[in-house]
């Protein structure tokens, strides 16, 4: 059976993604920081839909460790799935610069260190499907957050150009932007329930962004024109505007 990675496999996000891919029949291997979570995510999956599953534990902070643990992992995944990433107020960011710091090394460089090491082998081979969740954030700075925004444009960027290489060499990428989600990483935030998505909503949208090929994906379509929207405000205005 084929196999799936998932990276940052202890988030609702990932967790709804590895469930639809097990649902599939797909042998499951999970990667993420907390081992012990892992051994239970790994259990539960294997109980649950009697597929393979294994885990890996990494952090995407190292990046040196994380590059050479993905470059090495057996079997080679058909789909991998960067999941991971950080998120705290933008206020404490600015504030204190280790959250800054933070906030750019797990969504921009770290998922940028795996997945190049992921690229290399999937090119070489010649097959597989590269999928990266990036955000709506990174579409336009605005004052709310901008320090993650920034992050989540370079990530976005980065699966552009990573797309247009891999193509040659028969490996496909997809980038998926959620727009709001409602998980342990939103507690605490008033989020406009049609704007929305659950994290099973992700996985579906994920699991058929790569049976089609898409290239690029809005989880919930209206984003898609809400963004182009608020692109296409002049800086005169937008600067004056709170978002």
């Amino acid at each position: 059976m084929p196999t799936v990675l998932i990276l940052g496999a202890g988030s609702d996000v990932a967790q709804a993604i590895a469930q639809a891919y097990a649902a599939k029949g797909y042998t499951i291997q999970l990667a993420a920081r907390n081992a012990a979570q892992l051994k239970a995510i790994q259990k539960d999956i294997e109980i649950r839909y009697r597929v393979e599953c294994s885990s890996v534990v990494f952090d995407a902070a190292d990046f040196a460790t994380s590059s050479a643990t993905f470059s090495q992992l057996q079997p080679l995944a058909d789909v991998a799935v960067c999941v991971f990433g950080y998120l705290d107020t933008n206020e404490q960011s600015m504030q204190h610069w280790p959250e800054a710091e933070k906030t750019i090394a797990v969504n921009y460089t770290g998922a940028v260190a795996v997945c190049n090491a992921i690229a290399i082998r999937m090119a070489e081979r010649g097959s597989g499907t590269i999928v990266g969740i990036s955000s709506v954030a990174g579409e336009r700075g605005r004052q709310s957050n901008f320090l993650y925004g920034s992050a989540k444009a370079a990530f976005s960027v980065y699966l552009d150009g990573l797309r247009n290489w891999l193509f040659h060499k028969s490996v496909h990428v997809v980038t998926v932007k959620p727009g709001f989600i409602k998980t342990k990483m939103t507690d605490g935030l008033t989020l406009p329930p049609l704007l929305t998505a659950s994290p099973m909503q992700v996985a579906k949208a994920v699991v058929n962004a790569v049976d089609k090929k898409k290239n690029t994906i809005y989880v919930k379509w209206f984003w898609r024109y809400i963004m182009l929207i608020i692109k296409c405000v002049p800086e005169f205005v937008f600067k004056k505007m709170k978002m």
